[in-house]
């Protein structure tokens, strides 16, 4: 999926993300029924989404499915947090070091 995600439709991805959703969904032994009684989503709404005839899932839908499968800590990878930025940092010590000069000041 990576390789050509850039030349990819938002539609082709989500077709591809149901049907890895699928596949983890079986996997992890749960049907349908049972990931939408989970969820509160239609079983219509899932078997939608696993077979790509519906692209239109929300991102609030898609969450719930993942909770569903108990995969929702993958969500971070989708963006993960980032590192504090070198400019913030250095700007940290520029200020602390002013600091530290006018405290120590007789």
């Amino acid at each position: 999926m990576y390789s050509d995600i850039y030349e990819k439709s938002g539609f082709e991805i989500i077709r591809e993300l149901g049907k890895r959703y699928s596949d983890y969904r079986k996997r992890m032994g749960y049907t349908q029924k049972e990931v939408a009684e989970k969820s509160g989503l239609s079983v219509f709404t899932i078997s939608s989404f696993e077979n790509g005839s519906s692209t239109g899932i929300t991102f609030s839908s898609f969450i719930r499915l993942l909770r569903a499968i108990d995969c929702l800590d993958e969500i971070e990878k989708l963006l993960p947090e980032l590192p504090e930025s070198p400019r913030a940092i250095f700007m940290k010590q520029t200020k602390n070091s002013k600091t530290a000069k006018t405290l120590l000041k007789p």
